[in-house]
């Protein structure tokens, strides 16, 4: 009995990995224009939820920016 049940939980996660995998379908990127007076902080806090510092660093890594500088008028990619 307890061969079978382990059985089962193996071929059950086994599924779930073939299933849950990731498809690697994204929609379009977005891309905001950055305005006078907005920082990396002000767009993280307001596009992501939580702590603006993973959004920042997301912002960063996504733009290939190696400091927090940006300028009005300049085009980032949202991930």
């Amino acid at each position: 009995m307890f061969a079978r049940i382990v059985i089962v939980l193996l071929v059950s996660v086994l599924v779930w990995a073939v299933l849950a995998r990731d498809t690697g379908a994204r929609g379009t990127p977005q891309v905001h224009r950055v305005d006078a007076g907005e920082t990396l902080w002000s767009i993280a806090s307001e596009r992501y939820g939580g702590d603006p510092r993973a959004g920042v660093w997301k912002l960063q890594q996504a733009n290939g920016l190696s400091g927090s500088q940006i300028v009005p008028g300049q085009r980032l990619l949202l991930p």
